[in-house]
């Protein structure tokens, strides 16, 4: 089947029809709902007022592909659902600062998310995540210990022994060996996927089944180059080809590369990150741009990187949205 027909099919696919009349937890994919309570098993109640009226049944968590697909394929062949700034959530805590999801790690991780971009910084003698600037934390910008949230990412590695979760820093910590410290301390190193095993010459990744039957199912990427080799961390931009983020990664029917990153048809590096949100996330336009304006920019990155689709999607506000439909389908259409 061509991209474009695959497109055509997902895009369609991602279009409301009239329903019938339901409630109670009968009402199917696209159906009008009213509550929660209405929809099907997996499916919640989503509305987006800039888009349509009323509201409708949605997916509120992504099939797991390992399953859909098996777990026999190198690991850039699949595609992850990432979640840009996954900490910098409302918590009740006055801050001066913006926030990106909607849910804890725990949840995002139990709904399906497996990337993860973390801001991490040296901060009250610790390494902390923070959404701040200038590369320096401050009460007012700072979310939480670094520790805490990977502990939770180890509780839930631990629960789930066939699953993969991928790490994306944007680093600012400058304290020697302070990112081993806190993995070290979080008791993740015992999933830790070497960096010996990472291909920079656009080989194949390993197996799926490989890395788990080895336990290696935590993929970290630092965006400082020298912890490559002073801490063993993956320098990112080794590996993977990245999009602009922010405003200047939407544009319709253009797809750059970040400054950091090579361009994005090296296919030298074998992982694909594409980042589809804006510099000043707005909850109430999510909607929008997680459904068809996102399927139009996978299409439009996936031409210019030497035909490869994303491995890693990277967006606000998930829940707000039909990535997870979105994401179902285009694993049916591109394995049928």
């Amino acid at each position: 089947m061509s991209v474009k027909n695959i497109f055509a099919l997902v895009t369609a696919s991602l279009l409301f029809t009239v329903g019938v009349a339901c409630s109670n937890g009968l009402c199917k994919i696209g159906d009008e709902c009213s509550t929660n309570g209405d929809c099907e098993a997996g499916l919640y109640c989503f509305s987006c007022t800039a888009s349509f009226s009323g509201s409708r049944c949605v997916r509120s968590t992504a099939t797991n592909q390992f399953q859909l697909l098996n777990n026999s394929l190198p690991f850039n062949k699949y595609a992850f659902l990432t979640t840009h700034n996954a900490f910098a959530i409302d918590d009740g805590v006055p801050r001066l600062t913006f926030t990106n999801q909607e849910d804890n790690i725990t949840q995002q991780l139990n709904n399906g998310v497996r990337g993860l971009m973390l801001d991490t910084y040296d901060f009250k003698g610790d390494v902390w995540l923070c959404h701040s600037s200038g590369g320096e934390c401050h009460d007012y910008t700072a979310f939480e210990p670094a520790i805490d949230t990977l502990r939770e990412i180890g509780a839930f590695l631990s629960a789930n022994p066939s699953e993969i979760v991928t790490l994306i820093l944007e680093d600012y910590v400058k304290a020697p060996n302070g990112l081993t410290k806190v993995f070290t301390d979080s008791g993740l190193m015992k999933y830790w996927f070497p960096l010996s095993k990472m291909p920079k010459n656009g080989q194949d990744w390993p197996l799926v089944s490989d890395m788990v039957a080895n336990n290696q199912r935590l993929l970290v990427f630092t965006s400082i180059q020298s912890k490559e080799a002073s801490e063993g961390i993956a320098y990112q931009w080794n590996y993977m080809v990245e999009n602009q983020y922010g405003d200047g990664g939407m544009k319709a029917g253009s797809c750059f590369n970040r400054a950091e990153s090579s361009v994005l048809n090296d296919t030298s590096k074998s992982l694909v990150l594409v980042n589809y949100f804006r510099s000043v996330p707005i909850k109430l336009l999510a909607c929008v741009q997680n459904s068809g304006d996102l399927i139009k920019m996978l299409q439009t990155c996936h031409d210019v990187a030497a035909n490869r689709w994303a491995n890693f999607m990277a967006a606000d506000f998930y829940k707000v949205s039909r990535l997870f439909h979105l994401l179902n389908q285009i694993v049916q259409y591109l394995t049928s």
